[in-house]
């Protein structure tokens, strides 16, 4: 059985055709990246900056810190009694926060260095 129809009508629906399966793989692809997020966090220490200073991660979530300083660096997190060892330049040091709340850190070697990890719930 033959379909007649309008002009234009064959068109919208093989570019329909085509562009759904593409939307539905980026729909994917976001929420990959969106968990893969959540799951690994990355902090620079660089200029004897914390960047980002300040994170907003869910419970479950590791925040690593990479030194891409000149200089040793020193991450301590009193209030989860944390404290990486000296990370020398390209050294990094993780950690996974499981409980909500608010985490100030500093650079034990140089104590004005201040970042701060909110994690929710």
């Amino acid at each position: 059985m033959t379909e007649l129809l309008e002009p234009g009508v064959f068109a919208r629906r093989t570019v329909l055709r085509l562009a759904l399966p593409a939307a539905g793989g980026l729909l994917l692809a976001a929420r990959a990246t969106q968990a893969q997020a959540a799951d690994d966090v990355k902090v620079t220490i660089d200029n004897f900056v914390f960047a980002p200073a300040t994170i907003t991660v869910p419970k479950g979530t590791t925040v690593t810190w990479v030194n891409r300083d000149d200089i040793p660096h020193l991450v301590v997190c009193p209030s989860v009694n944390v404290r990486s060892k000296v990370l020398d330049t390209d050294q990094s040091f993780a950690f996974r926060f499981d409980k909500p709340g608010r985490v100030n850190y500093f650079c034990g070697l140089h104590p004005h260095m201040t970042g701060v990890v909110v994690v929710t719930g």
